[in-house]
């Protein structure tokens, strides 16, 4: 079994001078895509001067990170396939031991402890888990030391390619960024496939360096991700009680957004409203063959 690499990149010119030779080094002569979203920096002219024999794929506009992180996966020729992203950063020659976890044929995805820099502050991430709390989905960082997590971050991953067509990867209702990956694991889990938590696998972060954050403002950054919540609760959500709580409870959420002036969840909730005919059918072609009711799924990965 071989690895691909899978590189999304959007203005990233400098993070790929800085990270990718030490990506190449620790990836054992693995197929290596970058994937670009249409940048207006030069990336791709650099990578095809610097890197000529990294496979790259040049998308002439900017879509998001579901979009371009499925033309990677499809073009990838190995049966494993991570995710990395540009600021991130693998610490050692990671993949043998990676290769040791997918033995396994029902294992879908292999999550990395992830160091992330946050200021001065260097956090261990990687270990997703979630409840269903007052009609919504929430899900928070979890214990690095349990083998499991609810999800594995697009950011720092490898994935089974085969389960990932299975699934059809990820979806592109999520554009720009955020909850993809999130959306895609519990699909995966759903259908009673597994995820696993690598703690001896390490890749650093340089969290704040990305694209995200310096080509959004905060409140644009917040709008997104309360409309991919919305978005996943409507289309993943499928337990008639947790379906009773959402609807009871979303007047009082956003009754309170408004007395507190959080017009992004508002303007989110509006926003996924005006996409409510897409998530439907998104619902529909992805809760076909699930194995594992919502409140059994959750309650696995809770703490």
């Amino acid at each position: 079994m071989q690895v691909s690499i899978v590189i999304p990149n959007y203005n990233g010119k400098e993070l790929l001078q800085r990270n990718l030779p030490q990506v190449i080094n620790s990836a054992s002569n693995s197929e290596i895509i970058v994937v670009d979203d249409g940048s207006t920096d030069g990336s791709s002219t650099f990578l095809k001067q610097h890197f000529p024999k990294i496979k790259l794929i040049e998308k002439v506009t900017n879509s998001g990170f579901s979009t371009t992180v499925n033309l990677g996966v499809k073009a990838a020729q190995n049966a494993v396939v991570v995710l990395l992203n540009t600021d991130v950063v693998p610490q050692t020659d990671f993949i043998p031991g990676l290769l040791k976890s997918f033995r396994d044929p029902q294992i879908f995805a292999v999550g990395f402890i992830d160091l992330s820099q946050e200021g001065v502050e260097t956090v261990k991430r990687g270990r997703g888990i979630g409840k269903f709390s007052r009609g919504l989905f929430v899900h928070a960082r979890g214990n690095v030391n349990n083998s499991n997590t609810l999800w594995a971050s697009g950011g720092s991953s490898a994935f089974r390619k085969r389960i990932w067509e299975d699934l059809g990867g990820l979806d592109e209702l999520y554009d720009p960024f955020y909850w993809e990956d999130i959306d895609l694991s519990y699909r995966a889990l759903k259908k009673g496939y597994q995820i696993l938590f690598n703690a001896d696998i390490v890749v650093r972060h340089a969290h704040e360096e990305g694209s995200i954050n310096k080509l959004y403002s905060k409140n644009e950054i917040q709008t997104i991700a309360y409309r991919n919540q919305f978005i996943f609760i409507w289309k993943n959500i499928t337990d008639r009680k947790f379906i009773l709580q959402h609807t009871l409870w979303m007047p009082i959420h956003l009754m309170k957004a408004l007395v507190k002036g959080d017009f992004c969840m508002i303007k989110g909730f509006l926003w996924a409203l005006s996409m409510y005919a897409s998530i439907m059918r998104h619902r529909n072609l992805h809760n076909l063959n699930v194995v594992l009711t919502d409140p059994e799924l959750l309650k696995k990965y809770d703490e």
